[in-house]
């Protein structure tokens, strides 16, 4: 397969309902602009259709979310479906699976190349006509999206990190030595390409990437909510407090009591609660 483009089809699926002349989901491959193919899912949503008095029906002129899941997610797995279905209700939806994880190519850099991934995907979302693009993303991912819409000023109308470290290396945690085991050891990246379908690169960042915290002022003028559990076991309240600080007036953080870490403790109230908002604050 060629290199193409970031954001360009390598191959798609599109199946209109015969009945209602809605598109069905789009299931196809990307490519990054370094190279790797990423698999990827796009629902036109419940609200697509609108009337309009100078171009008629649009479906695809209102707010698209793209969603960035957490590490060993991809877009098959229940709890990324899930997401996606509630935010079908507010607005288009895309789900990908980021490099190194399901069907996608390459492998994980565990939140550094991923940028990429989801520019891609972005990319693809603006070139389909959406007007305004939300950025929601998880644990991992919700450090993907604080980088991207800091390194790519003005290519999200708003961003939403949910369950996200503030800082590298972090360490003070038994899930997150578990982590740490699972990406630096030989026998961890076994574990992690045979056991849950994660491929991790051996390589050590070099350079060692831009961190979410430092990331977090780049983001403005673009709306940043951060979202974070009380009883995550991963990341405690330090986290998600030093992102807010960073973030200034352009941030706000919700403290969730009772939620654990990322999508799989993120339940259909809450997600409901974070579309409200970006339909809100994506102008």
């Amino acid at each position: 397969m060629r290199n193409r483009p970031a954001g360009q089809v390598a191959h798609s699926t599109v199946r209109p309902n015969p009945e209602t002349g809605r598109q069905a989901p789009i299931r196809t491959f990307l490519r990054t602009t370094d190279g790797v193919p990423i698999d990827f899912v796009y629902d036109p949503g419940t609200f697509v259709y609108e009337t309009l008095p100078d171009v008629g029906r649009s479906p695809t002129r209102g707010l698209v979310f793209v969603v960035a899941h957490g590490f060993t997610g991809d877009v098959d797995r229940p709890h990324v479906r899930r997401v996606a279905g509630v935010l079908r209700r507010y607005g288009a939806v895309v789900t990908f699976s980021f490099r190194g994880h399901g069907r996608s190519g390459g492998r994980s850099t565990v939140g550094d190349k991923e940028v990429l991934d989801l520019a891609a995907a972005v990319e693809w979302a603006r070139g389909r006509g959406h007007a305004r693009v939300a950025t929601v993303g998880f644990s991992m991912g919700g450090s993907v999206v604080l980088r991207h819409a800091a390194l790519r000023p003005g290519t999200t109308d708003a961003v939403v990190s949910v369950s996200a470290p503030a800082r590298w290396y972090y360490r003070g945690t038994a899930p997150m030595r578990r982590l740490h085991w699972l990406v630096t050891r030989p026998e961890g990246r076994l574990v992690g390409r045979y056991g849950l379908r994660t491929r991790i690169h051996h390589r050590d960042w070099d350079p060692v990437p831009l961190s979410p915290v430092q990331a977090v002022p780049g983001i403005a003028p673009a709306p940043l909510l951060i979202v974070h559990g009380d009883r995550d076991g991963y990341f405690p309240l330090d986290h998600p407090r030093m992102l807010a600080e960073a973030a200034g007036d352009h941030g706000e953080l919700w403290v969730e009591p009772g939620m654990g870490h990322a999508e799989h403790a993120a339940d259909d109230a809450l997600l409901a609660r974070i579309a409200d908002w970006a339909v809100a604050r994506s102008g």
